[in-house]
């Protein structure tokens, strides 16, 4: 599916906690593993040659260091496009919350403009020795609501499952009046929706496919079903092309992004 994970660091503790889940898929997987550092100023390359060579031989990955052509998003993705099927995987750098996490920032823009699949994660402030160690993904979560936009990330859920040997998981959350969030009340029953998709993707894709009906405020019930496992990757469709837009404000991706502390697999629709 991918040969290569593409990690943008910045010198930063925060910029490397996204580094355990991408160790966990190139050994689930044996795609490659490559550090980059872009930097302002040419004065700057040999500190950051420096930095991401020592990280990237302690990580047995590449390394490298280059000089910003433009917005730094445009140069993260030149470096991605470089080596065909990269796969992106950076931190949120959401240090003050959601606002600074979505609005404006490097990630957001990749997003926006990549057309491909991004792995977000928003950093928690790991010890350095957490950073370190691999996260073996075993299941691929993939939140559904009866909208065309989330069964949209259906193939991709399942071929990143396929990929990394693991199991393809489908929610669902019903809100407190027992409608399915997104759906019209009486459009389907509580759990039929969820357990014919199961039934679906496991023909359709070839996979080990289980689904759950969760309860409450989507966020919050996805959050709560997980309960703290590091071992998952949520697969979510990103609603909003614009950063100041409310979907991307009060989405379900970006309330996942920063309550269950699991990266996410996400593109626009």
């Amino acid at each position: 599916m991918y040969d290569r994970i593409l990690v943008p660091v910045d010198g930063s503790a925060f910029s490397e906690e996204v580094v355990p889940h991408a160790l966990g898929m190139v050994r689930a997987t044996g795609a490659a593993l490559s550090l980059l550092q872009v930097v302002d100023r040419e004065d700057e390359r040999a500190e950051a040659t420096r930095y991401v060579g020592a990280l990237a031989t302690e990580l047995g990955a590449e390394g490298r260091a280059v000089l910003a052509r433009g917005d730094l998003a445009d140069t993260i993705l030149a470096e991605a496009r470089r080596v065909p099927r990269t796969l992106i995987a950076m931190t949120s750098h959401g240090r003050s919350g959601l606002m600074e996490a979505m609005m404006g920032s490097v990630a957001m823009r990749i997003v926006r403009t990549s057309g491909d699949p991004i792995v977000l994660y928003r950093p928690r402030g790991a010890a350095v020795e957490e950073r370190r160690q691999a996260v073996k993904i075993s299941s691929v979560v993939l939140p559904l609501d009866g909208t065309p936009t989330s069964e949209e990330m259906a193939s991709q859920a399942a071929g990143m499952a396929q990929w990394l040997g693991a199991d393809l998981s489908l929610v669902q959350a019903i809100t407190l009046d027992g409608t399915p969030a997104g759906i019209p009340a009486g459009d389907v029953m509580e759990s039929s929706y969820v357990r014919s998709r199961a039934e679906d993707y496991r023909k359709r894709y070839g996979v080990r496919a289980n689904w759950e009906v969760l309860h409450g405020d989507p966020a919050d019930a996805i959050a709560r079903y997980l309960n703290e496992r590091r071992d998952v990757l949520l697969a979510m469709a990103t609603h909003a092309r614009r950063p100041l837009e409310a979907a991307i404000l009060g989405s379900v991706t970006a309330g996942c992004l920063r309550k269950c502390g699991v990266p996410i697999v996400t593109r626009l629709p």
